[in-house]
């Protein structure tokens, strides 16, 4: 059996915690920023826990060797 490979876009987006959670980067900061508050904007900082169905897609289907 040939090793199972990571999908390289996932290395760049997600990070896996040592419990085994899975951080991304929160959605809805990239574009059309002045019709959203600043309380939106500044909650969207930083890195965010995904929820575990969320997460055990994203483990199952592309961080196989994570």
């Amino acid at each position: 059996m040939p090793k199972l490979k990571t999908k390289s876009g996932a290395k760049k987006r997600f990070k896996v915690t040592a419990s085994g959670k899975v951080r991304a980067q929160a959605a809805f900061k990239r574009h059309c920023l002045e019709q959203k508050s600043p309380n939106m904007k500044r909650n969207a900082r930083g890195m965010m826990t995904l929820s575990e169905p969320d997460a055990r897609i994203v483990l199952k289907n592309w961080l196989r060797n994570a």
